[in-house]
């Protein structure tokens, strides 16, 4: 992004993006879903990355839904391994993400996944819990219907307990109790492929979100096409139900 508008645009503090066509993209070129979601992949490093340059507060990545392990085997397989390939490559550049500032965090159920990879996030969580210019949330096994009975569940052994009253639970109450909590909601939610959904996405959090579709399928995705993104979430009016 010209740096001469970015000093004049009020940048979104919190973008969800919705990493959707991986396996569209494969199959546009005859390649198997992996390869797919290897270029997926690497999409996913160049946004994150720009991102950061761009001094965007938080970022939350899409990227394997409670729903996703319907999927053929081989395909959850060869997803689990990128994301192995991932977490080993962060933790290496344990270095540069330093300089970068990024906190590096995961939001999803941890049971269910395999125990190496769930070592791993945990040590990469570690790592860059100190940093604080960008949080960039992955979101793994998650779903928010699941986030939001989760939270509830909390609140209502709170509740057993004596710790809390039923009439004092409030909006605030729920999104304490969030993965997200702490972190601002996401002002723009983005998601390309074509598709217009949020898929069980940041349903709680994305309730007064702007949202940007794109065709294009996500590996494809370059920086320039977040910068139409924010550009555009600029021009709208957020009147968060007034007028």
């Amino acid at each position: 992004m010209d740096k001469e508008l970015l000093a004049r645009i009020e940048l979104p503090r919190h973008i969800g993006i919705i990493m959707d066509g991986n396996g569209r993209w494969a199959k546009k070129r005859g390649l198997p879903r992996s390869e797919g979601h290897k270029a997926g992949a690497n999409t996913f490093r160049r946004i994150c990355d720009y991102a950061a340059e761009l001094g965007i507060e938080c970022v939350t990545f899409y990227a394997f839904s409670t729903e996703n392990w319907k999927r053929p085997a081989q395909e959850v397989a060869s997803i689990m391994d990128l994301f192995r390939d991932y977490l080993d490559e962060a933790n290496e550049r344990e270095d540069e993400n330093e300089q970068k500032g990024m906190r590096i965090r995961y939001i999803g159920e941890r049971e269910g996944l395999p125990e190496d990879i769930v070592g791993m996030i945990e040590l990469l969580e570690r790592n860059s819990a100190d940093k604080n210019k960008i949080t960039v949330n992955i979101a793994v096994n998650y779903g928010g219907r699941n986030e939001i009975v989760s939270a509830v569940r909390r609140l209502a052994a709170k509740v057993e307990a004596g710790e809390l009253k039923a009439q004092d639970i409030t909006e605030k109450s729920i999104s304490d109790n969030l993965l997200t909590a702490g972190l601002p909601d996401p002002d723009l939610i983005i998601r390309p492929s074509g598709e217009y959904r949020l898929s069980n996405f940041l349903i709680w959090q994305a309730a007064y979100s702007e949202f940007w579709f794109s065709d294009i399928l996500w590996p494809d995705f370059t920086p320039d096409d977040l910068d139409k993104a924010i550009i555009d979430y600029c021009k709208r009016s957020r009147r968060f139900g007034g007028i």
